[in-house]
């Protein structure tokens, strides 16, 4: 991925987009609130989106240090997800 401005914008449907800042194209994530989730998190919608944004970029960051320590060691084998 391009090293462009990324933007988490909230359509005020009950869904916020993680989009490249400089860019019309289709959005890198789509985050969709039920309803019943929006009125539980009542203003806090984006906040909540831009904390599961943020886990996952992080859970990507691990997952490439693992992949590239198994490599490292030419351990392969079943992977396990918990």
């Amino acid at each position: 991925m391009s090293a462009s401005l990324l933007e988490i914008v909230d359509l005020g449907d009950g869904e916020i987009v993680l989009q490249r800042a400089d860019d019309d194209s289709e959005p890198l994530v789509v985050i969709q609130f039920s309803e019943e989730s929006r009125v539980y998190m009542m203003e806090n919608s984006l906040e909540v989106a831009k904390a599961m944004i943020q886990a996952g970029i992080q859970a990507v960051a691990v997952m490439a240090e693992q992949g590239e320590a198994e490599a490292e060691s030419g351990a392969e084998g079943p992977r396990v997800l918990h």
